[in-house]
């Protein structure tokens, strides 16, 4: 995932505290942003990694090992003719999925993983992304079997309705909507907004205010339409940008031959064994290896966080599981292949040896290549968070659909717009803090609908992927 402030630190220097004027103020601001930092730093802790990947391999035994379908699941994502109700194709509804999932997390998410735990983060982060096919696939058989039609003849499903209509528990519903609601004005635009003007004014030398204007405008001229609108978009964006992006890493993988192979085997070894990182002078151990490979992993998938399977109840489906099958190769992509390649460049530049992390660590592996590597890494930075604010918009507006009816899409989508201004040319640290504990929290009630629910997942499962007959009459 994306793509919060977790991987991207793109918060300003505090004020100096010895303007008289500013003084009480900004101490009471830092206050509360430690506050939210170390409330952020228990979210995202053990339990919540322990929890959700211990989903990721509970699903994985329990749907006998879903993921050796990913070859039929991209097959089957490739189509984009009705076969079911529904507001998009499969292939819409997984790119839209993939615009929310694909964003900065990939690039220099991955970048953070390796300085902070080693080259073996590569390879944990892998493991995270293969296990969480089961996940993303059992998010989405739920979501689309309870989804519901609304007043205005569009479907809208998700975790919420999950949870109101496979539990019935709409108070765990509310709950998550809610906190979707919240995080995605932070992770999904804000943030993303921010991250966009900061890169195009160190790189193209224009005013955030410019940027700002350029990029509401563009996001109003895609959301006011609705999901069939952000599905066109995402239908050619995410493919050429991820096409170009993986391409481009490929080029720079190749020039850089000669060492790829002791590269490989040093995220093999250092995954079982620690290596030192952060310029050397600070062992990483076993433990931090797969802290650090598995959180970014689960991060960047977002896979049992519970945003991708609202776009997948939107799809044109026959039954939940084809759809679903399409929705686990969302991870797939993310993860086993983008965030692979990314942390292979990475581990292969040599230079998360020498103090670098984060974006700087991945400017500088990128730059290696005078030409081709820095046009690569802007132009999927750039992309990929732009589209990040597309596929969060409609999770937060069928959100805010579910706590407030659809009277409140038209305004909220408004609200989306000028929330990208704002973040385009204001830092506001609170907010993100607030919106990376929420992002966190959502996990807690999707995981717990996936667990209880899971012989649901298994039915469904049976009656139309294990019974051949059965899927081929459905």
């Amino acid at each position: 995932m994306t793509t919060g402030s977790r991987d991207v630190d793109v918060r300003p220097t505090p004020c100096n505290t010895a303007e008289p004027l500013s003084f009480a103020g900004v101490f009471r601001m830092e206050a509360v942003e430690t506050l939210l930092d170390r409330v952020s730093g228990w979210v995202w802790g053990y339990p919540l990694l322990i929890l959700l990947f211990g989903t990721h391999l509970f699903l994985t035994v329990r749907l006998r090992f879903v993921q050796r379908f990913i070859g039929r699941a991209i097959k089957l994502s490739f189509q984009r003719t009705k076969e079911g109700e529904g507001d998009v194709s499969h292939f819409a509804a997984l790119t839209t999925a993939l615009a929310a999932t694909i964003g900065t997390g990939n690039i220099v998410g991955v970048a953070t993983a390796v300085a902070a735990g080693g080259p073996g983060a590569v390879l944990w982060m892998w493991l995270t992304g293969v296990f969480g096919i089961s996940t993303k696939y059992s998010e989405a058989v739920l979501s689309v079997k309870y989804r519901i039609t609304n007043p205005q003849g569009m479907m809208a499903g998700g975790p919420m309705y999950v949870l109101e209509r496979g539990m019935k528990a709409r108070w765990l519903g509310m709950i998550f909507a809610a906190l979707t609601a919240v995080a995605a004005f932070g992770i999904g635009n804000m943030v993303q907004a921010n991250s966009i003007s900061t890169m195009v004014q160190e790189t193209f030398h224009l005013t955030p205010w410019a940027t700002g204007a350029v990029l509401a405008l563009c996001t109003a001229v895609v959301i006011l339409g609705g999901i069939k609108s952000i599905a066109r978009v995402c239908e050619k964006l995410i493919p050429s940008m991820a096409i170009i992006y993986v391409l481009g890493c490929l080029i720079i993988l190749a020039i850089g031959w000669r060492t790829l192979p002791d590269t490989i085997v040093l995220i093999g070894k250092s995954a079982f064994s620690g290596h030192a990182a952060v310029g050397g002078f600070l062992g990483a151990g076993m433990k931090e290896v797969i802290r650090f490979g598995i959180a970014r992993g689960l991060f960047s998938n977002e896979s049992g966080l519970g945003s991708a399977p609202i776009v997948a109840a939107a799809a044109q489906t026959r039954n939940p599981v084809r759809q679903a099958l399409v929705s686990s190769t969302g991870t797939f992509w993310d993860t086993v292949v983008v965030c692979a390649i990314t942390g292979m460049v990475v581990v292969n530049s040599g230079d998360w040896q020498q103090g670098l992390t984060g974006a700087a660590l991945t400017k500088s592996a990128f730059a290696h290549i005078p030409a081709i590597g820095p046009a690569v890494l802007t132009f999927g930075l750039l992309t990929f968070v732009f589209s990040t604010i597309l596929g969060w918009e409609y999770y937060g507006e069928k959100a805010a659909e579910y706590l407030f009816g659809t009277r409140v899409v038209l305004p909220y989508r408004w609200l989306w717009v000028i929330a990208v201004m704002l973040g385009s040319v204001v830092s506001v640290p609170v907010v993100w803090s607030f919106a990376d504990i929420a992002n966190g929290l959502m996990a807690v009630p999707n995981l717990i609908s996936l667990i209880a629910l899971s012989s649901v997942i298994v039915a469904e499962t049976r009656d139309h992927l294990w019974n051949e007959r059965a899927d081929a009459a459905s």
